[in-house]
């Protein structure tokens, strides 16, 4: 069974370094970093002015701590920021103000290799949050989307026991065939990364309101047509193997009694563990039901097809949250 205590333990044997630009102003962060840095997680950099953070207690001393308005580096990245967007408009002086922002500055140490991963969100929006990172870290593929998913797992009669990754949960508003193909694939990596599938095998479901033709329309199109795509893409003898199907609603995908009635033959068997969403509202609204009425956790979201990892957090999220997002985004740094 999967313990988000064997993340931790993955994220201690690699010693990555993950900025938190909310440093300065989140209690839940600091209470959190105290956490990552006790059970060796991570080696945290805090963003902020120093003496502030330390007045506000005095563990911090030991840490890492980097204020923007004063650090050596300040000046360069504010360049290399200009570098990079300077094809959009912005200009060295503007450059030179906004890596003044936390989220920007703490991207910026990411992208240039001051950090090897960031976490933020605790106290901001997802845009505020990720923004910084689709413009100076972009994606690992070009023309491929940016993806989120979401980390599901803990005990209820019905999951029993199982982990699962649901995408996309927190990014992509409407994904197309091709961008649904490349988010199971992207979804896949992740499962693979954090090594759930060392305890299960990959069962990726392409859900919709339809199973094996019961309904027809252009939304059922386009996740029938993801799933084949995917099929074709990434063969499971390539990936390291999975079981794939689609477009299967919930339940067929979900409960082997119902499979065993709507989809036989389906490969999937009612036993899935990564849930590909058709869109972002069934995404989001299905997950937090899993964690506020299921009794599961949730943690993300998590970004996929970045070059770097840059992870988010939800505005309500604990401090447990933050130091397992942690683990997740030192996990997500392992070069392949």
């Amino acid at each position: 069974m999967f313990k988000i205590k064997d993340l931790y333990k993955e994220a201690e044997k690699l010693q990555k370094t993950i900025v938190f630009p909310e440093s300065a102003f989140s209690a839940r962060t600091l209470e959190a970093v105290k956490i990552i840095a006790k059970k060796k997680i991570a080696k945290p950099i805090l963003i902020g002015d120093e003496s502030a953070i330390i007045l506000a207690d005095k563990a911090f001393k030991k840490f890492q701590i980097i204020n923007p308005k004063t650090f050596e580096k300040t000046k360069e990245l504010a360049k290399a920021l200009y570098q990079k967007r300077k094809e959009k408009g912005l200009t060295l002086e503007q450059a030179q103000e906004l890596i003044l922002d936390p989220y920007y500055f703490a991207t910026m140490l990411v992208a240039e290799g001051y950090a090897d991963g960031m976490v933020g969100g605790a106290e901001a929006s997802t845009a505020k949050t990720i923004k910084p990172a689709l413009q100076l870290i972009k994606g690992e593929k070009k023309g491929k989307p940016i993806s989120s998913c979401f980390l599901i797992y803990g005990k209820n009669k019905f999951l029993d026991g199982k982990t699962m990754i649901v995408s996309d949960a927190g990014l992509l508003p409407n994904p197309n065939t091709d961008e649904l193909a490349e988010i199971a694939y992207q979804s896949l990596q992740t499962y693979c990364k954090l090594g759930i599938n060392k305890i299960q095998q990959p069962k990726i479901a392409f859900l919709s309101y339809s199973t094996k033709g019961s309904a027809k329309g252009e939304e059922i199109d386009k996740v029938r047509n993801a799933c084949a795509k995917f099929k074709k893409e990434h063969h499971p003898d390539k990936v390291g193997g999975y079981k794939c199907d689609g477009e299967l609603q919930f339940d067929a995908a979900m409960v082997k009694e119902v499979a065993s009635h709507k989809c036989p033959d389906s490969e999937v068997q009612g036993d899935a563990n990564i849930l590909i969403y058709p869109n972002l509202e069934t995404g989001n609204v299905n997950y937090k039901t899993m964690q506020y009425i299921g009794g599961l956790n949730a943690v993300g979201p998590i970004l996929q097809g970045l070059k770097k990892p840059v992870n988010d957090l939800s505005r309500g999220c604990s401090v447990q949250d933050i130091v397992a997002v942690t683990a997740i985004t030192a996990l997500q740094a392992i070069k392949e």
